[in-house]
């Protein structure tokens, strides 16, 4: 470990982010520099647990005190080998991954956790300054050709790991450019773009093919791809969209968040001209109160939005932890966002009822009431609040409630995967019911963390491997991994 008394010596500290009247005229990231020492004060205050929590936290798995105590040394080099050993892109997971591995520090039982996140983003920064991440092509090829469907971070994962093995790999991306959900559903005031790109133009280096406007289905048919591959990762993420279903929801002026979002990265990325959805001067009114709706509450506010409200359906989380959710569970605390510092209104507790409109088809308000949480039979369930209807003003509103699945655009099917009653596909070991094709990130167990999504990308790869190859050496997780996945994905 670094400072044996680090963690009584220094308090946890992160950087200062800049003032939000300024930030939101801009979409740059948001937090300001953290110097070397700072961040050696951070990496010193790790205990190096004798059962580190954080590891379990993790869904890669990442040997956290080792890189802690690396950059209390300032051993940059064996910092990024050990963070890069579980970790594909932890300039992605340092900059937007909600930080499982924090809420499980040790440290938290009963004081603030070590800032792992923004060591992690630090090693990852000073890896690329000093010149520690070079391209590194594999020594040896197999001649065997994979293509990975999807240029999100479980489709990079993938991909990566498979280049290193030694195939050829070919990325089919959709849209203009790679990055999926980093790039068309993250703002850039939390991942701004020129960081994707430089991790892409390493893996170009190392000889990763990337055929962008390229969609399955429209200008490449599933059955050339079947044919002139070996084998084939399926990374198209849960594109499905949970409508609300009420009525009113047809209405002009009521979208999906990503509709907005997509745009918005669109523009920035020189794309598009302008966003075709603009919330200057409008009552903007969010639903759901997880990241897209206050990634959706963020960019509002940088386009002029006159008024922005988040309505959420369950009751508004505590401030600490209470004795249902102890450590190291993740704490069911209620969050703020950087995007709510800037300015929104947010309702706990809230049922939507109906979107109203005017004759020209646009949509004026929305219809709500408040709901009141009880236990019945063992479980949990609500009951509207007598008396509390009431019409919010809405010329625009963002649909942010998660994702049902893989998108209904006869994918799967074009490549001979089955499904189940939940729309998710079949799978056993990340393997479809086509041998020849695997599955990997929120497609296969639904919507999830971009640090999930890596995971995914990665032990897909091993199966892969496993497959084209008879055996992997690629690094891969427990066996007991797989089982508990299985479960996860509902395989029979």
């Amino acid at each position: 470990m670094g400072a044996i008394e680090g963690f009584i010596q220094f308090k946890r500290e992160t950087p200062l982010s800049r003032d939000p009247k300024e930030r939101i005229g801009d979409y740059k990231e948001i937090y300001q520099p953290f110097s070397d020492e700072k961040l050696n004060h951070q990496a010193a205050r790790c205990m190096d647990c004798g059962v580190p929590f954080c590891h379990n936290g993790c869904p890669l798995g990442n040997v956290i005190p080792e890189f802690n105590d690396a950059v209390y040394r300032k051993e940059w080099g064996q910092a990024i080998d050990i963070l890069r050993s579980t970790n594909n892109f932890p300039e992605f997971t340092g900059r937007i991954c909600p930080a499982p591995c924090e809420a499980s520090c040790v440290l938290g039982i009963n004081k603030d956790p070590v800032a792992i996140e923004l060591i992690e983003k630090n090693i990852a920064e000073k890896a690329y300054e000093l010149g520690l991440i070079k391209a590194n092509p594999p020594q040896k090829r197999t001649n065997k050709h994979v293509a990975i469907i999807g240029s999100g971070p479980s489709g990079l994962a993938a991909a990566d790991q498979l280049n290193q093995a030694g195939h050829e790999v070919t990325v089919f991306e959709k849209d203009a450019k790679p990055g999926g959900l980093l790039r068309y559903g993250i703002p850039d005031f939390k991942l701004e773009k020129w960081v994707i790109d430089r991790r892409v133009d390493f893996m170009k280096q190392e000889g990763v093919i990337f055929s962008t406007g390229t969609e399955v289905g429209f200008n490449i048919k599933a059955e050339n791809i079947l044919r002139n591959f070996d084998a084939v990762v399926l990374a198209t993420g849960a594109g499905q969209p949970r409508g609300l279903n009420i009525k009113g929801d047809q209405l002009k002026g009521v979208h999906f968040a990503m509709e907005f979002l997509g745009q918005q990265n669109q523009v920035i990325g020189g794309e598009i001209e302008e966003n075709q959805i603009s919330a200057k001067g409008k009552n903007i009114i969010v639903i759901g109160g997880g990241d897209t709706g206050s990634d959706c509450i963020g960019t509002s506010n940088r386009h002029g939005a006159a008024s922005i409200t988040q309505l959420e359906l369950l009751p508004k989380p505590p401030k600490q932890r209470t004795v249902l959710n102890p450590w190291p569970e993740w704490p069911m605390t209620l969050k703020t966002s950087s995007s709510h510092e800037e300015g929104a209104d947010r309702f706990f507790s809230v049922l939507t009822k109906e979107f109203t409109g005017n004759e020209a088809g646009e949509v004026t308000g929305l219809k709500l009431v408040d709901i009141e949480w009880f236990e019945k039979d063992g479980r949990m369930t609500f009951k509207e609040v007598e008396g509390t209807e009431r019409v919010l003003p809405c010329d625009l509103a963002f649909i942010a409630i998660g994702y049902t699945g893989p998108a209904q655009n006869g994918l799967l099917e074009a490549f001979g995967v089955d499904t189940m009653e939940n729309t998710l596909p079949k799978s056993k070991n990340y393997q479809s019911s086509n041998p020849k094709v695997f599955l990997a990130g929120d497609m296969r167990r639904g919507q999830s963390l971009v640090v999930w999504a890596i995971s995914e990308g990665r032990e897909a790869a091993v199966k892969v491997d496993e497959y084209l190859m008879g055996s992997s050496a690629l690094p891969k997780k427990d066996e007991s991994f797989y089982k508990v996945e299985e479960e996860i994905a509902g395989v029979d």
